[in-house]
């Protein structure tokens, strides 16, 4: 295994304010197509990093291998919210309900633990109506529901999905190891929701993205994906944005650990992002500007810094 002390970021980010340097962000870019890497930002030694969220699609194709897409009769907007990093919105709320109402499960089999919703929106609604956020609040959720459908499906026991000793896991690992073509075995921690996630060099992270949206088999998730950018992430969240704004031509997904993994479904090319400060604002700027400079799509984004009086006293920058 490669030491991380030997990888070398590179400056992504840098705030000027009123002409200094206030903030610098390091990390890595690595643009492929589905035979060769393209472009290097960094130089990241093939240092296995953890998927976090952008396992998420990769675990989800695990609903067309099983078929619980055509068993269950699940909609565009359900296979949705199985790959989201949802901002728990009563879109996504309810999304999620739909679907373990269709696998006849409850939700307190789900084993993310409650936290507040990410969008602002729906903190201040649970708050209005004096509420407390639940399981079902995690922006992992629809993932969770996902994985009770499939052990459903498998007859598999539905009280310890969670447990990388799991069948599930277990086939999650083959699955995602097949489509990363990865063939030696690198750490496996848990994410944040509870459930196994794996590492692997930002290589092959695009080779898994590729490899599944860009193949006929798994067409049904690119199109949940493209047709559905708000049950994707929801409000004021990057990979919704670069869905919405580029005209069904990009599949994206943002990642804890300051990930993000876009696709050209046309030109089939990908790229990685990955901000080693996990800052999330440095991480959106150089994903959009990355995809506005490659002509993939033209995005607007600010590189203001302003004031709390709205001042215009500096720009963001980013190096790529």
């Amino acid at each position: 295994m490669n030491n991380y002390a030997n990888t070398q970021p590179q400056k992504l980010v840098i705030y000027m304010r009123s002409g200094l340097a206030e903030q610098e962000h390091y990390g890595y870019v690595v643009r492929s197509d589905k035979t060769r890497i393209l472009e290097k930002i960094g130089d990241d030694k093939n240092y296995p990093f953890f998927l976090r969220s952008c396992a998420k699609p990769l675990q989800a194709s695990l609903i067309i291998d099983y078929e619980l897409d055509k068993i269950f009769d699940l909609s565009d907007e359900e296979i949705a919210v199985c790959c989201a990093s949802h901002a728990g919105e009563d879109i996504h709320i309810k999304t999620v309900r739909y679907l373990l109402n269709k696998f006849g499960i409850s939700e307190n089999y789900l084993k993310c633990p409650p936290h507040q919703p990410i969008s602002k929106t729906a903190q201040d609604e649970l708050l209005k109506n004096n509420k407390k956020p639940a399981a079902i609040h995690n922006n992992c959720s629809g993932k969770h529901a996902m994985m009770l459908g499939l052990c459903k499906l498998k007859n598999w026991d539905l009280l310890t999905y969670d447990n990388m000793s799991h069948p599930l896991q277990q086939e999650i690992k083959k699955k995602i190891y097949e489509l990363c073509t990865i063939n030696i075995d690198y750490p496996i921690t848990k994410d944040g929701c509870g459930v196994p996630v794996h590492s692997m060099p930002l290589a092959n992270m695009i080779s898994g993205y590729l490899n599944l949206f860009c193949d006929k088999k798994y067409e049904k998730i690119k199109n949940a994906f493209l047709n559905n950018p708000y049950l994707i992430g929801g409000e004021n969240r990057t990979d919704t944005k670069i869905i919405e704004e580029s005209n069904k031509l990009l599949v994206a997904k943002v990642g804890a650990g300051g990930l993000c993994i876009v696709i050209n479904t046309e030109l089939e090319e990908g790229f990685v992002v990955k901000i080693c400060d996990s800052d999330m604002k440095a991480r959106e700027l150089t994903v959009i500007d990355l995809i506005n400079n490659l002509h993939w799509a033209k995005i607007d984004v600010s590189h203001e810094i302003k004031t709390l009086q709205n001042d215009i006293i500096g720009e963001i920058k980013t190096l790529v």
